[in-house]
């Protein structure tokens, strides 16, 4: 039911600040930060990933477009492209990477009890895909994947019947597909 609140804002409602508050108390993520918090990182992020804002550039343009509304997004304090890229730089990626996989069990827990006679499948199913993502290879030195380019795989295990992700992995660009279903069965048992 609509309260007056923006799209935005109701899904983030779903999300819950406080968890995701709990992983960065552990990893000391909001440690010697005045303003612009790790919520306000992932507010800004995730607003840039539905939005198809691709650069920091165009997230924050956006922002500045609609100030009257960033207050009613959850983003209390202006955002501005240092301080979103020097976030990206200095936080510790595992609060993301702890939150995302909190995320997901949480889905996969409302897709316990579906009835699986839509499908007709008993057993679980997954699907497997990698996918390239090519870098800048004077930039992203540490994953070279030809001579004059860099790339990174992203590996992902999807289970068939509710379409959440069960296993994430990523590789440099060089590393074989079929080596990461010993990472996802050691993982996911």
């Amino acid at each position: 039911m609509n309260k007056g609140q923006y799209v935005f804002s109701q899904l983030m409602s779903l999300v819950g600040s406080n968890e995701f508050n709990r992983h960065v108390k552990r990893c000391k993520g909001n440690y010697r930060i005045r303003s612009f918090s790790c919520w306000h990182q992932f507010l800004c992020m995730s607003f840039g990933q539905l939005a198809k804002k691709d650069s920091l550039r165009d997230r924050v343009l956006c922002f500045e477009s609609h100030k009257n509304k960033l207050y009613h997004l959850g983003i209390t304090h202006g955002v501005s492209r240092s301080n979103l890229a020097e976030a990206n730089e200095k936080r510790d990626y595992r609060i993301y990477q702890d939150f995302a996989q909190h995320l997901i069990s949480e889905s996969r827990l409302l897709y316990k009890e579906t009835d699986d006679t839509e499908l007709g499948l008993v057993n679980n199913i997954y699907a497997i895909a990698a996918s390239t993502i090519d870098l800048c290879l004077s930039v992203f030195w540490w994953t070279p994947f030809r001579k004059a380019k860099a790339a990174i795989k992203l590996h992902t295990q999807i289970n068939i019947k509710c379409g959440i992700p069960t296993f994430i992995h990523i590789s440099d660009g060089k590393y074989q597909e079929v080596n990461s279903l010993d990472i996802s069965c050691r993982r996911c048992g």
